[in-house]
C-alpha cells in the first residue's frame, strides 16, 4: 500500500469486509518488513459507553477483523496485541469497553486492554509543544488507528487525527481544550506515529461525535496517511481543510500531506458514493452559546438538549445567551452550563451535566418566556 492511497469497501459483513481490505492492503507483508516480533497496538474510539450503531464507537467487529488477520496472517510478525483508550471526560472508559464489546472481544482473542484513563503519562516534547502522553504508549511498537468518520460539535470533524487524544490523560485533555483543541492535536500527532489507519465510515453521526444521528454508509477504509485521510473526510462532511485548522497545522508539522489531488482513492467492493448531507445541524443550533475553553464531553450535551428543543421549535424562545467552559471560571454571569458557571445567576450544575438535566432546565427557561 503507497502513502497517497485510501482503500474502500462497502458491505455489511463488517468483520470479513475488514479482513479483506487489510489483504488487499498489504499489511502482513508491512509488519513482515520490519524484521522483528512486533507488540501491536489497536486505538478505536470509544469516547463514551454507547453503541457503535448510534454513530458515536468503532464497530466492535471491526476490531476483530483487524484481529483475526494479525493472529491468522501475520505470524511470527506479531508478538502481542493490545487495545488502547481512553473515553472523554465524564465517562468511565471501562463503561464503555464493557457495553460496547470490548472486554468479551478481549477474552475471545486473548488480547490486553488498557484503559488510558487510569495509567501513568509522561510528558514529551511534541515538536515545539510538551504534552503528556500515557505510558502505554511506549509498550507499543506498531499502532493501528481505527476512528469513526463522523462530525465534531467544536472540531467540525474528527477522524484519524483527532482519535490520538484518547491516549492522553484526562488532566491533558482538559488542558488541550483550553489550548484551543487544533494546535495540541496537531503536535500530538507529531509525536505519535499511527503505523496503519482503519476507518470505520459504517454509520458515523455527520454532526456529532456522540453520535445520536447515525447515517448509513457501510463503508470502511484503510491508509497511511492520517492527514490525508482527516482532508478526505472534509471533503466528505462538506468542509474546506482551513474549515479544520488541526489538518492543516499537522501538514505544516510534516505529519502528512492535506492535498487531495495527491491522493489515490480505490474501492474494492460496493458502490462508492459519498452523498452525505451537508446541513452541519450542530452549527445551526450553537448561535445562541458563548464557549470558552469547553470540554468536548460538557459542549456535546448542550448540543444534544439545543438540539431537542429545536425540533420542538422551542429554540428560538431562548433569548439568553447560555456560556459554557473553564473560561468562565470565578466569573458571574447570567446563565451557564456546568461547574465552571456555578458562579451565575442560572447553572445547570455537572461536570459534565447530563443531557437530559439541560434539556429540561432549558426547556422550562423557554416556557416561562
Amino acid at each position: 500500500m503507497n502513502k497517497n492511497e485510501i482503500l474502500k469497501i462497502y458491505g455489511t459483513d463488517y468483520k470479513g469486509m475488514t479482513k479483506r481490505l487489510l489483504e488487499a492492503s498489504d499489511l502482513a507483508v508491512i509488519l513482515a518488513d520490519r524484521k522483528e516480533k512486533l507488540r501491536i497496538g489497536i486505538k478505536p474510539n470509544l469516547v463514551s459507553p454507547t453503541p457503535a450503531e448510534f454513530g458515536a464507537t468503532t464497530h466492535p467487529e471491526v476490531v476483530a477483523g483487524i484481529i483475526e488477520y494479525l493472529q491468522e496472517e501475520c505470524q511470527p510478525s506479531t508478538e502481542s496485541i493490545t487495545i488502547l483508550e481512553g473515553s472523554w471526560i465524564g465517562d468511565k472508559t471501562s463503561d464503555a469497553f464493557e457495553y460496547c464489546g470490548y472486554n468479551a472481544l478481549a477474552e475471545r482473542y486473548g488480547v490486553n486492554i488498557v484503559d488510558t484513563q487510569k495509567d501513568s503519562a509522561t510528558e514529551e516534547d511534541c515538536k515545539g509543544m510538551n504534552i503528556k502522553i500515557c505510558d502505554c504508549v511506549k509498550t507499543i511498537d506498531f499502532l493501528i488507528n481505527v476512528p469513526v468518520l463522523k462530525g465534531h460539535c467544536q472540531t467540525k470533524i474528527t477522524c484519524a487525527l483527532k482519535n490520538m487524544k484518547g491516549l492522553i490523560p484526562n488532566s491533558e485533555k482538559r488542558l488541550f481544550h483550553k489550548r484551543g483543541l487544533h494546535q495540541p492535536i496537531a503536535h500530538l500527532n507529531a509525536f505519535l506515529k499511527q503505523d496503519f489507519i482503519v476507518i470505520d465510515h459504517i454509520c458515523g453521526d455527520p454532526d456529532f461525535e456522540d453520535g445520536g444521528h447515525p447515517l448509513v454508509k457501510n463503508c470502511i477504509m484503510t491508509a497511511l496517511d492520517p492527514v490525508l485521510v482527516d482532508a478526505y473526510v472534509c471533503e466528505i462532511l462538506g468542509y474546506e481543510t482551513s474549515d479544520v485548522p488541526y489538518v492543516e497545522l499537522a501538514a505544516e508539522l510534516g505529519v502528512g500531506n492535506k492535498n487531495l489531488k495527491d491522493a489515490h482513492i480505490v474501492v474494492l467492493e460496493g458502490d462508492n458514493s459519498e452523498d452525505l448531507p451537508k446541513s452541519h445541524r450542530i452549527l445551526e443550533i450553537s448561535y445562541g452559546v458563548e464557549e470558552i475553553d469547553s470540554c468536548s464531553a460538557c459542549y456535546g450535551m448542550l448540543m444534544d438538549a439545543l438540539d431537542r428543543l429545536q425540533a420542538e421549535g422551542l429554540l428560538d424562545r431562548l433569548d439568553e445567551k447560555i456560556c459554557i467552559g473553564q473560561g468562565y471560571r470565578g466569573k458571574k454571569g447570567k446563565l451557564g452550563v456546568g461547574n465552571c458557571t456555578k458562579d451565575f445567576d442560572i447553572c445547570i450544575e455537572g461536570c459534565p451535566p447530563e443531557a437530559e438535566d439541560i434539556y429540561n432546565a432549558l426547556k422550562k427557561i423557554c416556557l416561562e418566556k
